[in-house]
């Protein structure tokens, strides 16, 4: 049986790379940011660990920022880490 090779990502906090399934993706979608936990919404997408630890080192760092090459505000940040502490409670 042949086995299907796994897509791996880079966390945009910690840097290590992970199986696509195992990280979260954040989408950028025209000017909206958010959360994509079925990896399948249309838009530019960053990967982040699924671990609030990463969560915290990204809005330190405002790696999103980087990522989508343009400045991200507070809220944003906010919501991100408010839609992942839901989702992880699901």
């Amino acid at each position: 049986m042949i086995t299907k090779k796994q897509p791996t990502r880079t966390c945009i906090a910690c840097k290590n790379k992970n199986d696509k399934k195992n990280l979260i993706r954040i989408v950028k979608n025209n000017d909206e940011i958010k959360l994509d936990f079925t990896g399948k919404l249309n838009g530019r997408g960053a990967y982040i660990c699924n671990d609030i630890n990463c969560i915290e080192k990204c809005i330190k760092a405002k790696a999103l920022n980087r990522a989508f090459g343009q400045n991200v505000s507070e809220q944003t940040y906010a919501k991100i880490k408010e839609d992942f502490l839901a989702g992880t409670n699901k």
